[in-house]
């Protein structure tokens, strides 16, 4: 199988997932690394525009990290997290996506 993209972690991401207990994160990582591999929407998939969620459940915990794609190497593709929450509705609450667009931009300004 061929790797599709690296997955990166802004800061707040970062400490979302080690805030975590071992086991999640854990799992956390071998989602990362599957969604990285296969194209599967059931772990990785489009939210709106350019954002996309990374989708962990474990147990009755419904963990989400949003990301978006960074492309502009022409040799390795990046997937930056922005950050994490655990998920208690039925959807992504619109404020999780905003902060997403919003550490997006700040990301491409600053590089």
């Amino acid at each position: 199988m061929i790797k599709r993209f690296t997955v990166l972690f802004l800061k707040s991401a970062t400490d979302f997932v080690f805030g975590l207990d071992k086991k999640i994160q854990t799992k956390i990582y071998y989602v990362l690394d599957k969604a990285s591999y296969l194209n599967d929407p059931s772990i990785f998939k489009k939210l709106q525009d350019e954002i996309w969620e990374f989708r962990v459940n474990h147990k009755t915990l419904q963990i989400r990290l949003l990301a978006f794609w960074d492309k502009r190497d022409e040799n390795i593709t990046f997937v930056i997290s922005t950050h994490g929450f655990i998920k208690k509705t039925g959807k992504v609450p619109k404020s999780q996506v905003e902060k997403a667009m919003n550490d997006m931009k700040r990301y491409f300004e600053n590089q």
